[in-house]
Formats: structure tokens, sequence, C-alpha cells
């Protein structure tokens, strides 16, 4: 039961070293690369602004509910909502969405195509798996995730300037005005950190998870879940170590 956990770091780290160097080869994968991302990211939007939107509003509703004294000015309501979506909701609510759509999709297909020896003719036929099938992947989630946090944060802050609009919480000139207050030049870049390494977990996790199944067709659906899992619990972590260190 220990090694069992220790194993499987040594095989994530070997599958990660032995991708990285296929990363001279990717020239002969660039098709897959376009279409990692269509999937990964184009796909993945409208889920994405849905949550986001639905975050941002509630974000604001509840910070309203909280705020019941007349001496505390509306504005606060902005300072308090766009640094969350920005600092927190917009990447971690979009890692959960890509953990459960993209993580599963990933290493329900790599599962499929190990149980069902397609890995093991591409091998036959010469080809480096691991840089046709799980470099694509990973990059193309590297690239896309940031694009889905930015556009997650905006849709999120516009979302919640709505509802608190609309709702009679705050007018839109205030909670700007509490958004400019307390805004920090790092809180973005943070956010844009954060989204890189949060696409590198979901998909080289979920990419582990898929090309080492065995078991059948009982083997990729226990492949599916655990890297959904997984990636939630790694997406976490990430985001408390990021967090302690560069907060």
């Amino acid at each position: 039961m220990v090694l069992n956990p220790i194993q499987s770091m040594g095989r994530y780290s070997q599958l990660l070293f032995k991708a990285f160097g296929a990363v001279p080869e990717f020239g002969t994968y660039r098709k897959k690369l376009w279409e990692q991302m269509m999937r990964i990211g184009v796909d993945s939007m409208p889920i994405v602004m849905l949550a986001a939107a639905f975050s941002g509003a509630v974000t604001t509703v509840q910070t309203s509910y909280q705020l019941v004294s007349p001496l505390i000015p509306k504005s606060i309501i902005g300072s308090i909502v766009v640094p969350s979506m920005i600092l927190e909701l917009g990447a971690v609510v979009t890692g959960f969405i890509l953990a459960g759509r993209v993580g599963a999709r990933i290493a329900a297909e790599l599962g499929t195509m190990r149980v069902t020896e397609q890995i093991d003719a591409l091998e036959a036929m010469g080809l480096n798996s691991i840089g046709y099938l799980i470099v694509p992947r990973v990059i193309a989630g590297i690239v896309m995730f940031p694009v889905l946090y930015v556009a997650a944060c905006f849709v999120g802050i516009g979302g919640g300037m709505m509802v608190g609009h609309l709702g009679g919480f705050v007018p839109i000139g205030e909670f700007v005005d509490g958004a400019r207050e307390f805004f920090q030049p790092f809180d973005p870049i943070f956010g844009l950190i954060k989204s890189l390494v949060f696409g590198f977990t979901i998909t080289s996790v979920s990419c582990f998870k898929g090309y080492y199944t065995a078991g059948g067709a009982e083997g990729v659906g226990r492949a599916t879940t655990q890297a959904a899992v997984a990636s939630c619990v790694f997406l976490l972590l990430a985001d408390l170590i990021l967090a302690a260190t560069l907060l």
C-alpha cells in the first residue's frame, strides 16, 4: 500500500521525462495540437463561460448579503468580487470543469487505445506513442487554459456587475470604483501563472492515468474516474502551494 503512490509518482515522472524528450519531434504531430486545442479550449468555452457568469453573480449577491452596515460603502462589493474572480474563482472553477470534462475524456481515449492495443500498434509502426498522443494534449492544455481563464474572469466580473446593478445591490459605477481602488497589478499575473500550472496538471495527470490503463472496459472506467478525481486533488494542492509561495 505504501509503495503504490511511490510507484505511481515514479511512473508519472518517467512519462513526463519521455514526453519532454519527444518535444523536438513535435513538428511531426503539429496537426494533433490544433485538434486538441479545439477540443480542450474552444469546445469547453460555453460551459466555462456559464459557470464563470454564475460564480461572479453569486459572489456579488453573497457579498452584498454580508454587508448589512450602512457605514460600509457599496463599492466594497466590487473590491471583493473582482479579486475573488482573478485570484481564485476564475482559475479554480475552470480547472474543475476541465478536470471533469477534458481530463475524463483524455483518460477514456488513451485508456481505450491501450486496452484495444492501438498504442502497441503505433509503437510497432515506429511512431513515438508518447510524442504522438500525450505531448499535443499537454501543450494544448498549457496553451488553452490561460485563454479560458481570462475569458472566465471577464465573464464572471461582468456577470457580477450586471447582477449587482439589476438586483439593486450596487450601481455599475460604484462597482468599478471599488474594483479599481483595491486592484493589484500582480493579481492577473498570479492568475495566469496558476492557469498555466493547472493546465499542465490536469492534462498530464489524465494522460498518465489513460496511458497506463489495464483491465479492459472496467479498467477504462476506473482510469477515467481516477483521472478526474486526481486532477481535482492535485489542482487544489497546486493552488495552495502557489498561493503560499507567490502571494
